[in-house]
Order: structure tokens, then sequence, then C-alpha cells
């Protein structure tokens, strides 16, 4: 055997030793490894409530560590709505990490008794405490003394707030981190954006009632848990109107949702069950984790903690990001990064591992979509030291516009939408809804912006108002209005004021500081700054009687900004991943991408001229995993102006055969061309393409045109070869482009996903069931669609197993049948002559008699009105005719009965089941 040149054989030997520390990476990432923990369900009864004298049972799970010894311990609390259930996947991570941890379900929900107190320190709290009791007296947990767990409280929302109160109330805390919380109840559900006192707020109705509802009935939706929750079950208490709340806390809501405003009970009660009056007694180390992303419990609510803990003198870390109630748990950089602040902060406050965490202050930025356009990106930004909401700089931006009327409406309908909470609700909105109504808002709006301005914190503005009530309740909203496209409330984020003592005309007027909602955003250069003030906003609460107010802003408005530094290494990887092995990867990855790059550039250069101009050719395409067949053998060209339908039974090849067309998997055998350029993942010919494969993914707080400029921005093309306008034209989204996409029907989501596939108005488009989830007229209207888009030399391919769709939608048509296709071509040679017509006939009953007794025809049945449908089995159509007029029956129209449905079956033998082939 001739042995291999030097250098060919370093080469294939260092390319061996890097593939084969790959394939053991990749092995010891996805071969599921033994769980290192065990669990114990626990039905735990405490003594609670004022002088302990009510008996809750609670439904409890402790995850422990397999690894001998005593182990910290963490209360992991859920989100209101939620259960134990909702926060298994992080008990299973903090196990992991080698922490005992303690979940269990809050009085009031699933299999817990009790009722709902809202985090009240005489109930929930003291609840806590005696969990903190049960883990001490466990031979098994870590303790500081007799009694003392060392102990973290962790949760999200309602857990949030639990652990917050729960170390002010208990010194055994060693440390905590509440995520996406509040300070002051009272203050969250009636916010006053001038700085006066919360009981002349205005009433965040929707959030409000979306909370008792899912207490007093059936949960609403998980997105109220902090994520991940199935729904609890309920037990009826007998109370049809205040459900499993406590009476209290029933009253205090039915008392607030009729007159808008809050009494002195009601705020009493709010405030006992907030962290406001006891954060100087909380010495636990506090990691403050709040979404920016959040109508609920804005950043405003994560600031107050922050100051008042910090003022204590008690060490505190702020990390904002891009998610929330409203945004969920944001991308999964998001998720790593504080997944790794959280084990730091736990690791060194209550393990002792490390020194203390830097950086006191995080915040990110959404920079983009990723690669594949669909999973948002984002930049995090670090400081030394917390600046609380007015940032470390500011830009005054001048505003023009004077002072102008706005209509209160009756009742506040109608209403702006602008800060509906939760995807959930919002979905259910039809699909003509409008941000603005015309007479209820004034607007002021800036120059367009020089540079690119990024804000980062809380945005304040002067207002006057006048009214000839002497009462006003306003809505303050900050808009991005960019050069080309819908103006944008960031995040939905919106001030609602309400100012007494106003007089009757603007010019007595006195100028008031509003400072709304913080956010982190940037906007573009050549984008202009909008302040709008409107009369009613549908989550909010609104007078009941018509007015006209005046309003009139002062000048300008300050912009705040955060002068941080961008996290090269954000410690978003987690630290028992060995850096050895992760460079190891990284020298494999970049060698394989360059070989991958090399051949690419080599295939890529071979153009074949005979398909140059042809959009789509499929030569012995074939694809297995391991000794399964997906797709055996596959040929088919798709011409300039086709509409081509895929179609096969499930299991039949269709999906694979578009993935491999999408360059998101390797063919086994054969080849595409598209545009006589061999097809290979990340090949320039590409861009030529749109496709939906695998279903549309959008950001639900963004309008539709939002998501669409991101995603076109991460393809790094230039903004004039998108062709917005055309690709919103051919897929009729109309007005509904400046939407937020949460407002969005499924069907609406569809059409939004088909216009990203056009955009740049590619010559080649792939949609897999573009018609999925459409409703009759929706599916109509998709129909033109793609006959528009086959238009000026374009071409679609389609796959879907709406058989009529496909025979009044497409062109021609590619049947597959087990990996294989088993027919291509024309959809009227697929369907081929008709063994049945449909006769249209002056007299059924005539006609019927006639046909029976003519020789030949197989069978007559009637199919509705004057309709009769006839098997002829090969008899001529004219004979039939002739026979039906010399008995005196008038024929209005005779049709072909046969469908692309009836030569479907009969290419597939009738085969529509899987058979056990992927599709």
């Amino acid at each position: 055997m001739r042995l291999l040149p030097r250098l060919n054989r370093r080469r294939v030997i260092a390319g061996s030793v890097v593939a084969l520390v790959l394939v053991g990476l990749v092995g010891w990432a996805v071969v599921p490894s033994p769980a290192t923990y065990r669990t114990e369900e626990q039905r735990i009864t405490v003594r609670t409530g004022p002088g302990d004298a009510t008996e809750v049972t609670l439904d409890t799970t402790l995850y422990l560590p397999k690894k001998s010894g005593r182990k910290p311990a963490i209360l992991l609390a859920h989100g209101f709505g939620g259960t134990k259930q909702s926060v298994r996947s992080d008990a299973q991570d903090f196990a992991d990490l080698g922490y005992a941890v303690l979940t269990w379900t809050a009085q009031g929900f699933g299999r817990s008794t009790g009722e709902i107190h809202l985090d009240s320190p005489d109930w929930e709290v003291k609840d806590a405490q005696r969990l903190l009791d049960w883990l001490a007296a466990r031979p098994d947990i870590q303790t500081d003394a007799a009694g003392d767990p060392r102990v973290a409280a962790v949760g999200g929302s309602y857990g949030g707030a639990l652990a917050l109160l729960l170390a002010a109330q208990d010194r055994r805390v060693d440390a905590i981190v509440p995520m996406i919380t509040w300070n002051d109840l009272s203050r969250a559900f009636l916010p006053e954006s001038t700085g006066k006192d919360p009981a002349g707020g205005v009433f965040k109705k929707q959030w409000a009632g979306l909370f008792f509802g899912s207490g007093s009935a059936d949960p609403i939706t998980d997105a109220l848990t902090g994520g991940g929750a199935a729904a609890p079950q309920r037990t009826p208490t007998g109370d049809a109107q205040c459900g499993r709340f406590a009476r209290d806390v029933c009253e205090a809501y039915l008392d607030i949702a009729t007159t808008g405003k809050a009494g002195e009970a009601a705020l009493a009660l709010l405030r006992r069950s907030s962290p406001a009056p006891v954060l100087d007694r909380i010495k636990a180390p506090t990691l403050l984790i709040q979404g920016q992303v959040d109508t609920l419990f804005p950043l405003s609510e994560g600031d107050a903690n922050a100051r008042g803990i910090a003022a204590a003198g008690t060490p505190v870390r702020v990390a904002w990001f891009t998610g929330g109630h409203d945004g969920g748990k944001g991308p999964q950089s998001e998720v790593d990064r504080l997944r790794f602040l959280t084990a730091q902060w736990l690791d060194h406050y209550v393990k002792g591992n490390g020194k203390a965490p830097e950086n006191s202050f995080t915040y990110s930025r959404v920079s983009g979509l990723n690669a594949q356009g669909r999973g948002l990106v984002t930049a995090a930004s670090s400081l030394d030291a917390y600046p609380g909401l007015a940032g470390t700089s500011t830009a005054s931006i001048a505003l023009t516009g004077g002072p102008q009327d706005i209509a209160n409406p009756p009742n506040g309908n109608p209403a702006a939408i602008s800060s509906l909470p939760i995807a959930s609700v919002a979905s259910l909105l039809g699909s003509g809804v409008s941000a603005e109504i015309p007479g209820q808002h004034a607007d002021y709006t800036s120059a367009p912006l020089p540079a690119t301005l990024d804000v980062a914190g809380a945005p304040v503005v002067r207002i006057r108002a006048a009214s000839p009530t002497g009462e006003a309740v306003l809505f303050v909203k900050l808009y991005d209005v960019p050069a080309k496209g819908a103006a944008s409330i960031p995040d939905g984020l919106i001030a609602p004021v309400r100012l007494t003592g106003l007089p009757k005309t603007i010019a007595d007027a006195q100028p008031v500081t509003v400072t709304l909602p913080a956010v982190v955003h940037r906007f573009e250069a050549g984008s202009r700054v909008r302040i709008t003030v409107a009369s009613a906003d549908s989550a909010y609460a609104s007078p009941p009687d018509p007015v006209v107010y005046q309003v009139a802003v002062d000048g300008a408005v300050s912009l705040p900004d955060v002068a941080g530094t961008p996290l090269a290494n954000p410690n978003v990887i987690w630290r028992y991943v060995l850096a050895a092995l992760v460079a190891l990867i990284l020298v494999g990855l970049v060698a394989a991408v360059l070989v991958a790059r090399a051949r690419a550039r080599r295939i890529e250069r071979r153009i074949d001229p005979d398909h140059a101009d042809t959009p789509l050719v499929v030569r012995g395409l074939r694809k297995t995993y391991g000794d399964f067949v997906a797709v055996a053998k596959v040929d088919f060209t798709v011409q300039r102006g086709q509409v081509v339908g895929l179609l096969g039974p499930n299991g039949a090849g269709k999906t694979t055969s578009l993935r491999v067309l999408m360059g998101l998997t390797r063919p086994s055998e054969g080849e595409i061309l598209v545009f006589g350029h061999q097809l290979l993942p990340g090949a320039p010919v590409l861009s030529r393409v749109g496709a939906l494969v695998e279903g549309p993914g959008f950001l639900p707080h963004l309008t539709g045109l939002q998501n669409l400029h991101l995603y076109w921005a991460a393809t790094g093309r230039p903004a004039q070869d998108a062709h917005f306008d055309e690709a919103f034209e051919i897929a009729g989204l109309g007005t509904a482009v400046n939407r937020r996409v949460k407002t969005y029907s499924h069907g609406m989501r569809q059409r939004l996903a088909i216009a990203q596939a056009m955009l740049g108005l590619p010559e080649l488009l792939v949609l897999d069931e573009p018609t999925d989830g459409l409703d009759p007229p929706q599916i109509a209207e998709m129909r033109k669609v793609l006959r528009r888009y086959a238009t000026g030399g374009r071409a679609v391919l389609v796959s879907s197993h709406l058989l009529a769709e496909v025979e009044q939608t497409c062109t021609d048509v590619v049947v597959m049948h087990k990996g294989e296709v088993v027919a291509a071509g024309k959809v009227d040679d697929i369907v081929g002559d008709s063994p049945t017509v449909q006769l249209d006939v002056s007299d059924v009953d005539a006609a019927g008699k006639v046909l029976e007794e003519l020789a030949g025809i197989r069978s007559v049945a009637w199919s509705g009105g004057n309709g009769l449908v006839v098997d002829i089995d090969g008899t001529p159509r004219s004979e039939v005719v002739a026979a039906l007029v010399r008995a005196g029956v008038g024929i209005d129209r005779v049709t072909p009965r046969r469908r692309l449905e009836d030569a479907f079956l009969s290419l597939v033998g009738g085969d529509t089941k899987a058979s056990g082939e992927r599709s």
C-alpha cells in the first residue's frame, strides 16, 4: 500500500483527532446523564394566619442532590396562578448545582388548601417561614445554627415578592433573587406618573381583571406564572364571586374595579402585601432581576426595591433583561445570562464560594436576529454602580406642536390600544383595531434625529392640561417614528396620569412633570421622537363622562442613557464547562467552516448553463438516516411563472425534501440546482429564495413591520433591496403591519410569515403548508396571493395537504409517495378524463328515470338542487346528452366530476397514512 505524503498524513491525523474530540463532546452533550438528584413529594401542614390559628396543607416537592452530606437549600416560589410544577425545570437546574430545592404550591392554588391573600405577611409569608422550620429539622440540610437552615429564597412575580417579604420578616434567609416583581402593589395597579399618592392613580383594569379571574376561576395562562406552568386545578369554594380569594382581597378588588379608585381599606391591604414598607429590614444580599418588556411590573418597581434595600447597606445587584410579563423569558442568550448571574450570586452568598460578584448593574439591548432570522440576539452591558432610572447622561429632544383639544369618550370606549397585557388576551382582538383613536390624542414630534440615539432609563416630559370638570385622566406615550415604516411605542409602555384642580383654559394651566416608564431602546438616525397625549387606553379605567380636554407639551422630552461597558464575555457560559474543551470545539468548528467554505466556493463556481434561468431542478434526491430511508428518489423541475404543488400522504417525504431544498440538511445522494447553482447550506444563491418551512417565529411585543425590518436587518442586505411595500401589497396585510404581532390572529401571523418570505421579492418562493390554520375566506385570499406572486417571472413551490386548494391554486403538481415521485405535470394532465359527470337538468326525476334505463350507466345520484352525479363508466357523454334531449329534459350544464383528490388517491392507492416514513 502506498503511504500518504507526509503533509497529507499530518493533516489526516490532526483532522482525526479533532473529529474524535468533537464526536466525544457531542455525545457528552446529547446523551442524557443520570439524574443527580432525587425527589420527595410531601403534603406539609402548617399553622398560619393571625395568631397561627389556621391550618393549611401545602403541596410540596423537595429536590435533593444524591451526593451525601448536608446541602444548602433554596426555597423556590412560583408565580401567580401557577403551582410547584411551574418551576420544576428551574428546581432541577438548581439541584444539579448541588442545592436542595423545596418547591411548593402556594395556598389557594393547585392542590394546596387555604385562600389567596396576595403574599400577606400573616399568611403566605408565614407559610414560607414554616417551610424554613421544616428544612432546618432535616438532617440532610446545611444549617447555620439550630433551627436556621442555610437557605436562599428565589421566585418570579408573585414568588419574587414573597422572597422579598420573607427576607424582611425572617433573618434566617441568607440571599434572595426576586424576579419581575413589585415594590408597591397599590402603585402597580393604580400607577400615577406624576409621583403623587397612588390612591389617586389610574386603575390598571386589564391586568387586575386577569389576576382576579385566574384566582377566582380557572387560570388564564401560564404567562402570569413566570413560565412553564401546567394549569392548576381549582377546588370550588361555593363563593361564585370570590372563588379562592380571601374575602378582604375580593372586596378590595370589587371596590376598586367598581369605582376606579382605591379606598383606605383597599390601599392598606395592598401595601401590607408590598415590600415597599419593609425594605429597610432586608439584610439578605439581593439580586434583583427586572424585565424591560413588562406592562405589569415595569423597571420602576425593581428600581424602587433596589434603592430601598441598598439604603440599608445590604448588597444589591440589578439586572434588566429583554423579557418580562409581556416579553416572556427573552431569547436564550438572556436566559443563560440570568442563570449565570443567579448561580454566581447564590454560590457566593449561600455556598460561600468565590469573591463577591462585580458589576452591580447589567442590561441588554436588542441587536438583531440570528442567522436563521428566527431568534432574537441581544447585547449585554454592565456598570460598576447602578445608575437608577435617570441614567448616566441625558439628551433633550425638542418637540413641536401647540395646545390641542382631545375628547374623552364615555366610559373610555372607544379607547387606544397600546398597553394590553400578555399575548393570550391581545390575540382575541380583531384585525381592524387602530393604536390611536382620531380626535382622542395630541401629537408632539421632533425633527429627524441626526444620529442614532440610545435610551436606557425613564424619559421625562412636562405637560399642561385644562378641563371643564377640573379633572382629567391622560395617557402619555413615547413613540419611535422611523423614517420609513410605522410608529411604535417601545415595549408598549405608557404613563397614566390623573390630574385634579385643573383650570378651564390651557392658558391658565401649570406644567406638570410626567415620568414615563423606563425603556431600553435605540432610535435610529433619521427617526423622529414623538410624545402622544391620549384621553383613553383599553388597559386602564377612564372617567365615565364625555368631556373635551385641552393639552400641551412644554418644549422637549428628556431621554436618559447609560454609559455601560459591553460585555465581551457576558458570563453566559456555565462555569463547569472546561475552557480547554471549548477551545477544542472552536478549533474544530473553524476548521470545518474553512473546509466547507472552500468546498462551497468550488461548487458555487460550477454552474449548469442549461439551467441558469431555471428556478429549481431536483435530480436523484435521496435522504437517509442510518438504515431509514426518508426520501428514496425525487426528480422534478420548477419553471418561472409556475405555482407547483408538492403533494403526498403523511410520511411521503415532502417536508424532508423541503428541508434539503432550503439547505437545512444535506442530501445523501443527488443534487439540487437553484438557477443552475448546486445548493449547499449557506450558499449565496439562497438569497434568491424566500421560504416558510418550519412555521413563523415573531416577537409578539413588536409590530409586524418592526419584525420584518428586524429580520431584514439581520440579513445584512441593503434596506432598499427589501421591497417592503411590494411584499405587503402581495401578502394583503394592509394596516395590520402597524399592529403588534401579539394582537394577530393565526391567519394574520401566517400572512406576515408569507410577507417575510417575500422580502427582497425572491425569484423562488418555497412554502410549507401556508394555509395551515386559516379559515375559508383566508384560504381564498392566500390563493390569490400565491397566484399574484408567480407573475413577472417568479415561481412558487408549495407543499399542502388541502388538495382542493392545490387544484385551484397551482399550475403544476408533483405527487410523492413513499419517498418517490409517482406523478408530475400540469394539474389538468394529472386530473385526466372524468369517469363521472355533473348534470344540471330541468327535471331531476325525469332525468333519473332516463339515465337508469340507459345502457352503460353505472350509477345515478342526486347532488342537491337540480344536480345529478352520473357514473358514465366510459359511455360517451354525447350519448347521455342525446338521450335526455330526446326525453324532453332540459340540460343547463355538463361538467366533469373527477377532481385532483380522485387522481391523488388513485396514484397513492388510497394510502394516506405515514407507513413509517418521515415527512
